[in-house]
C-alpha cells in the first residue's frame, strides 16, 4: 500500500513503514495542487502541522484509509470529512508530552526570573541586576487549566518545586486529582481568583478560544503570571500584551500564537513576555517518538487492527494496555454473536466483569460492533464507522461493568434479543498463552476457539450423539479441526462446539439437524 509522507518525520518511522511492506513516498513542501495530485492513489497520508488535510484532499483520495498526524493537534485535518469518508485519523498524543511539560517549566521559570530581559540587556552591555529581580515558584499557587497528559506532568514538576497546584478540568475526577496531589477547582473563575501563576493545557475549541481575555485577566490576582504552551488563540495576545504593559500581569511565557508562523504579535514589543516559536514539541526525543508512533499507528490501521490513538472515534482519552489486549476478545465475541444469533436486534449489551471493569472500556464496545458488522456491509468496518453503522441501523448499545469476582480474571458477555429470542455469548482469554476463547453460549459453559467455519450444536446429554455428528461429517469428508463439549447449567442437555475445515453443504446440515438427540444445530462462518 502507498503511504504519502508530506512533512519530515524520523527516519526510523519511515523505515518502520517500509519494513511493514508499504511503498513510502516522501514528498516535502507540496503545493495544495501537488498534494491533490500525490494523494490520489495513497492509502495513507502522514502529516505534521503545516499540511492542510481539507475536505477536497480527502475527496481526492478514494483509497485513503488513514491520516496520521505526527504530533498531538489535528486542527489542520478536517475530521468531519474524514469520518464521513470512513477515514481513520490518528495522532501521536504521547510523543511530545514530556517535551511540552518541560518547555512549560522553562517558560514558567524564565518569566519568573526575567531571563529574557536579563539576556537581552546584558548583551547590550547593561548590568541591571536590581531592576530584574524575580520571584520564586516555591510557596506560590499554580493554576492549571486542563489536567490532561501535559497538565498532569506539569503538576508533578511544580509540586516538586514546593508549589500548591490548583487545577480546573471538568473531565477529571476528584480521585484522580487527589492521586496527583492536586486541588480540583470547581470553575475557571476559582483558578483565576486564587492562582499566582497560570498555565494553559487545553485544546483550541470554540469553548476555549479567547478564554483568557481582558475580562478573565480582570478576575485574576494583580501581578499574576501566565504561560501558554498549548494552543494559540486561547490567550488573547492583544489583551495579554496590554495587561503586561500596565503591570496587571507580572509576566508571561508564550510558545503558541493564534496565527502561525507568527512574526508580528503584540507580545513581541513587551519586555516582560518571554516568547518562543512553538518549541513545545521541538526536541530530538519528541520528534523521534512522534515519527515512530505515527508509523506504528498507520501500520496498524492499514492492517485493519486497532489504532490506539484514533482521534475521530469516541474511545475516551486513553485506551489502557489491559483494554487494548482484550480488543481481539471483544471483536471475536461480536463476530460469533452475530453469526450464532443470525443478526442483531434493537439492543446489544456488553457486560465487562472483573479487573478489566476498572478501566475505560468504551473501546471494547467498538470492537464488539466491529465484529458484529464484519460481514454485514460491503464497506470495510473500522473503529471509525462502527458506531455510525450501529446508529444508522437503530442499534442501541449498552455497556455494563462490574468488578465482582468471577472464575476468570476478566469476562466479556454480549447479550441481545434477536427475533424474539434472548442470546448470550461469553468470551475471555484462556491458558498460559492467552488464547481467545468463546467460554459460554447461552446457558452452556463451553471453551471453544473461534475459527472461520464452526458448528454449534445442542443435543440431549446422552451417549452416541457426538459419534453420530462425527460420522455424518466424516462421510461428507469434512474434517473436524477441534471439538469442545459443555453441559447445560440446569437441563440434561449438552452443547458441541466444532471447528471445521470448511463449510458443510446444505445436505449435511439437514442430516445433522434431523439426527436423533439433536435439539438445535447452527453452522457459522465468521
Amino acid at each position: 500500500m502507498k503511504v504519502l509522507v508530506t512533512e519530515k518525520i524520523a527516519h526510523a518511522g519511515v523505515q518502520l513503514l517500509r519494513d511493514a511492506g508499504h511503498d513510502v513516498s516522501v514528498e516535502l513542501e507540496l503545493t495544495p495542487d501537488g498534494l491533490l495530485e500525490h494523494v490520489a492513489d495513497a492509502d495513507a497520508l502522514i502529516v505534521r502541522s503545516a499540511t492542510q488535510v481539507t475536505r477536497d484532499v480527502i475527496a481526492a483520495a478514494p483509497h485513503l484509509a488513514v491520516v496520521g498526524r505526527a504530533g498531538i493537534g489535528v486542527d489542520n485535518i478536517d475530521l468531519d470529512a474524514a469520518t464521513s469518508a470512513g477515514v481513520l485519523v490518528v495522532n501521536a498524543p504521547t510523543s511530545n508530552v514530556v517535551s511540552a511539560a518541560e518547555h512549560t517549566m522553562a517558560l514558567l521559570l524564565a518569566q519568573a526570573r526575567n531571563l529574557g530581559q536579563a539576556d537581552a540587556t546584558l548583551r547590550e552591555g547593561k548590568w541591571e541586576r536590581k531592576r530584574l529581580e524575580g520571584v520564586e515558584l516555591y510557596g506560590k499557587t499554580l493554576g492549571i487549566l486542563g489536567l490532561g497528559r501535559v497538565g498532569s506532568l506539569v503538576a508533578e514538576r511544580c509540586l516538586a518545586f514546593g508549589m500548591r497546584v490548583l487545577a480546573y478540568d471538568p473531565f477529571v475526577s476528584e480521585e484522580r486529582a487527589k492521586a496527583l496531589g492536586v486541588d480540583l477547582a470547581r470553575s475557571v473563575d476559582d483558578v483565576f481568583a486564587e492562582a499566582d501563576m497560570i498555565t494553559v493545557h487545553l485544546p483550541r475549541t470554540p469553548e476555549t478560544e479567547g478564554l483568557l481575555d481582558a475580562d478573565a485577566i480582570a478576575k485574576m490576582k494583580p501581578g499574576v503570571r501566565i504561560v501558554n504552551v498549548a494552543r494559540g488563540g486561547i490567550v488573547d495576545e492583544a489583551d495579554l500584551a496590554e495587561a503586561l504593559r500596565t503591570g496587571r500581569v507580572g509576566g508571561a511565557g508564550v510558545d503558541v500564537f493564534a496565527d502561525e508562523p507568527c512574526t508580528d504579535s503584540p507580545l513581541f514589543d513587551v519586555p516582560t513576555a518571554v516568547v518562543s516559536p512553538h518549541l513545545g514539541a521541538s526536541t530530538v526525543e519528541a520528534q523521534d517518538r512522534a515519527g515512530i508512533t505515527i508509523a506504528e499507528q498507520v501500520v496498524a490501521a492499514l492492517a485493519g487492527d486497532f489504532a490506539a490513538y484514533a482521534v475521530n472515534v469516541d474511545i475516551g482519552r486513553d485506551v489502557s494496555e489491559e483494554v487494548s489486549r482484550h480488543l481481539p476478545v471483544a471483536e471475536a465475541l461480536g463476530r460469533f454473536f452475530a453469526a450464532y444469533a443470525g443478526g442483531v436486534g434493537d439492543t446489544l449489551e456488553l457486560e465487562v466483569v472483573g479487573a478489566l471493569a476498572e478501566h475505560d472500556t468504551r473501546a471494547l464496545v467498538l470492537a464488539v460492533l466491529k465484529g458484529v458488522f464484519h460481514r454485514v456491509t460491503e464497506e470495510p468496518v473500522t473503529f471509525v464507522n462502527a458506531s455510525q453503522l450501529a446508529e444508522s441501523r437503530g442499534l442501541e448499545v449498552r455497556e455494563v461493568t462490574s468488578s465482582r469476582s468471577v472464575d476468570r480474571v476478566n469476562l466479556l458477555t454480549v447479550r441481545g434479543k434477536v427475533h424474539g429470542r434472548e442470546y448470550a455469548v461469553q468470551g475471555a482469554y484462556s491458558g498460559a498463552h492467552r488464547q481467545v476463547r468463546i467460554v459460554g453460549v447461552d446457558e452452556y459453559q463451553i471453551e471453544l476457539p473461534p475459527s472461520q467455519f464452526m458448528a454449534v450444536i445442542s443435543n440431549d446429554d446422552r451417549p452416541g450423539v457426538i459419534g453420530t455428528v462425527g460420522t455424518i461429517l466424516g462421510e461428507a469428508s469434512i474434517n473436524i479441526a477441534n471439538m469442545a463439549v459443555g453441559r447445560h447449567e440446569t437441563e440434561p442437555h449438552a452443547m458441541m462446539g466444532v471447528n471445521l475445515d470448511r463449510y458443510p453443504p446444505d445436505a449435511v446440515l439437514d442430516a445433522i439437524r434431523k439426527a436423533p438427540g439433536i435439539l438445535d444445530a447452527r453452522f457459522l462462518e465468521l
